[in-house]
């Protein structure tokens, strides 16, 4: 008999979670003004609002806490990083900071400013934010199958190079600061992007004399997608393929929380000493001096060990199958997911599971709450609330797909907890057509709104 699949870890230590009651849950929504951010930890059963520092460390990273070494400036834990990410990436150049998006608060600062476009594969939230807040524009080149659910292109994360060298010509060399590519693409699913299109954004934009930056916080997983799907990659290592990726770029931005596998954290690295003595002056006003920018010794230390942790093939294995076993449980269930399956989430297709609720009243949002209600489930909008208004019209931004998306931790929910989502999800879905409400902002701040708008029922 074939031996069934187990993880590469063994648990040991556990925290109580409860369940609650869907009087309280329902109470809990009217006191959050039915924004899920708004609620308590302990109000919440499984938490899939984001994999982002939310996952379990390893003994090895525990260890790693207890040596750090908290020297304000040149401390031995920012040495272990530095070399740690200059052996993975190839970059010459560290500056930490707090979290990722601290990181792109700084380059954006020396990169970013007033009337530039800056051309990518569906940037996140604060990314945009971050490029719309200096009055610049972010513009989406993600080719057109990242927008159909069930087209099964394994690199649904690349830029279209069509679209990519319309930009390039269509604005001057001094308006394009850099090009941005998200690995894997957060906004279109969690999808990966390949080696062939990296390597055909980087020969395009030396054409054009931009740069390459990458917004690596998932680039393991990215690179085990590559290691999977991509012709020719199968026998190479997770640490060969991240060291080729980023070889196609002039630097990257990274939010640790992700596949650096700690609870805080991100850095800059570059290639180019001018942008990093730049950049190193907004390390120093926005973060802190630059060997820590923002983080302690010991949080350093754990990181250097995460990233290392996180580029081994055994690990990425057990963390992306578990994905795919509740994307494949959903899928059994008939329920709309974006395929193929995503490295960190599974993305449901919300315009599809509620066609009765119109995109006014905010579909996505309406069916993670629906799901929360069903079943102390927290999941996260990634729709026309995180798209935010048109920073000149202010007119809601309806993107291409309203997703709910359920962002598994890394190393700690079981598979149990994965058939329980599965069994929530079904369960709404089969009282969909009793849905046909949704909701209207009452209260929301001047961008990205998703995290702290006010809700009422339609």
């Amino acid at each position: 008999m074939e031996l069934p699949y187990a993880e590469p870890f063994r648990i040991k230590m556990v925290e109580e979670i409860r369940q609650s009651t869907r009087e309280e849950r329902e109470q809990w929504l009217k006191d959050a003004k039915f924004n899920l951010f708004n609620l308590k930890s302990s109000q919440v059963y499984i938490d899939l609002l984001t994999d982002s520092g939310t996952g379990a460390m390893s003994d090895r990273q525990w260890g790693a806490l207890m040596t750090g070494d908290e020297s304000y400036a040149g401390s031995r834990s920012f040495e272990q990083l530095h070399n740690t990410v200059q052996n993975i990436t190839g970059f010459k150049y560290l500056l930490p900071t707090h979290q990722g998006r601290a990181a792109e608060n700084v380059l954006f600062s020396v990169l970013v400013k007033d009337g530039d476009v800056i051309p990518g594969n569906s940037h996140f939230d604060t990314t945009k934010g971050h490029i719309e807040i200096r009055k610049a524009h972010a513009i989406d080149c993600t080719i057109d199958e990242a927008f159909d659910i069930n087209d099964l292109h394994p690199f649904k994360g690349n830029i279209n190079l069509e679209k990519l060298e319309a930009v390039y010509q269509s604005h001057p060399k001094e308006q394009i600061p850099f090009c941005l590519v998200t690995i894997t693409c957060n906004s279109s699913g969690g999808q990966p992007v390949s080696l062939e299109n990296m390597k055909a954004v980087k020969e395009l934009s030396d054409k054009y004399g931009i740069p390459v930056f990458f917004d690596s916080a998932r680039f393991a997983e990215n690179a085990y997608f590559i290691k999977k799907r991509e012709a020719g990659q199968e026998n190479r290592s997770i640490k060969d393929i991240c060291k080729e990726m980023f070889s196609y770029g002039e630097g990257m931005t990274m939010s640790s929380k992700k596949d650096g596998l700690v609870n805080i954290g991100g850095f800059i690295a570059l290639n180019n000493e001018e942008v990093f003595r730049k950049a190193s002056n907004f390390t120093i006003i926005y973060e802190g001096f630059i060997t820590y920018g923002g983080m302690a010794g010991r949080d350093m230390a754990a990181l250097a060990v995460g990233l290392d942790e996180a580029t081994e093939f055994a690990y990425l294995e057990s963390r992306i199958s578990q994905v795919e076993y509740l994307g494949n449980k959903l899928i059994e269930y008939g329920i709309p997911v974006q395929k193929p399956i995503g490295g960190h989430a599974v993305f449901i297709d919300s315009l599809n599971f509620l066609p009765n609720v119109s995109r006014e009243e905010y579909p996505a949002q309406t069916l993670g709450l629906e799901i929360y209600k069903e079943a102390g489930i927290r999941t996260v909008e990634i729709g026309t609330l995180l798209a935010d208004r048109d920073p000149e019209t202010r007119e809601n931004r309806y993107p291409k797909l309203e997703l709910v998306r359920l962002a598994i931790p890394r190393r700690t929910y079981t598979n149990n907890h994965m058939d329980y989502i599965a069994a929530a999800v079904k369960n709404v879905y089969e009282r969909r057509d009793e849905i046909s409400k949704g909701y209207n902002i009452t209260w929301e701040p001047e961008i990205l709104r998703h995290f702290t708008v006010h809700l009422e029922e339609a």
